[in-house]
């Protein structure tokens, strides 16, 4: 399944995406996608719906973020080798995580806006796994038992934030706008191999990043096992994997960086697109 929501912010519908593409609506039958329906009990009870009978629905307008109640939005830093390299940083001995904060949470077209001040704005495509199942010490061999599905993450960051302002990387990561998520949730029943999704980003249509998960340092199953030794992973927690080479920071011969009126698009096999307009600070397109 393809869940998705739609409609303004505080007024999103739940809805699914039928074979031919088309917006069906689903909140005759639930008022929300939230965080615990994609437990496997809560995706068993979507998956018996008869799709043919849900309305459909000509003009979403706005794609909110696919489900609600996201309880933990962790990142992995540098889990591509190449990416790392183009940082100027060594291949981890181990997952480097961080998080970024719930409040950069935004839809997949919705507008980023860079903070005040903000000179070092950039793009990261990656792929999102979303926990379906409560995963605690888990095993490689079960952690993506524990996946109810994957989407598409624009890691917005703030490089002068992130790197040269002192601490860890969070306060370059978290700022309002800068984690798109969606267009969908794809159940994972959909995605034969999530280490074989080829991604792509652009700026302004010039071609920036060009990559695959096949080339992870550490896989998706890796991953949900190392980070459920440190913490619970609950229905509706995302973690974002990391990016491929080609991210603004590390371009040659000289950094691009953000600026207002840059458009971004991205996309990853099978999980839809984005498409985000940059901004300059404005608080009414953060809290409209």
């Amino acid at each position: 399944m393809k869940l998705m929501r739609y409609g303004p912010k505080g007024n999103e519908k739940p809805a699914l995406v039928d074979s031919q593409g088309r917006v069906r609506d689903l909140s005759g039958l639930t008022p929300d996608i939230h965080a615990a329906m994609l437990a496997p009990e809560g995706l068993r009870t979507l998956a018996e719906v008869d799709v043919d009978s849900l309305p459909v629905v000509a003009n979403p307008g706005r794609i909110a973020p696919p489900y609600s109640g996201m309880g933990k939005f962790i990142c992995v830093g540098l889990n591509y080798a190449d990416h790392a390299a183009e940082s100027g940083m060594p291949v981890p001995a181990e997952p480097v995580l961080f998080t970024k904060a719930t409040s950069a949470l935004v839809g997949c077209n919705d507008a980023v806006v860079l903070p005040q001040d903000s000179a070092k704005g950039d793009w990261e495509v990656e792929l999102g796994v979303v926990i379906g199942a409560t995963a605690r010490y888990v095993s490689e061999a079960d952690a993506l038992k524990h996946v109810a599905g994957y989407c598409v993450v624009n890691d917005i960051s703030e490089r002068e934030y992130q790197l040269e302002r002192g601490g860890t990387w969070d306060k370059g990561k978290g700022c309002d706008t800068f984690g798109p998520v969606g267009p969908w949730l794809v159940t994972a029943d959909e995605i034969a191999d999530p280490q074989n999704l080829d991604m792509w980003l652009e700026v302004n249509g010039q071609r920036f990043q060009n990559g695959s998960t096949r080339t992870m340092v550490f896989g998706v199953a890796q991953l949900v096992s190392y980070i459920s030794r440190f913490m619970t992973l609950y229905p509706g927690d995302l973690i974002s994997t990391g990016t491929p080479p080609g991210v603004g920071m590390g371009h040659k011969p000289s950094p691009v960086y953000l600026k207002p009126g840059d458009v971004m698009r991205l996309s990853i096999a099978g999980l839809g697109e984005q498409t985000q307009k940059v901004h300059a600070w404005d608080p009414a397109l953060i809290d409209g």
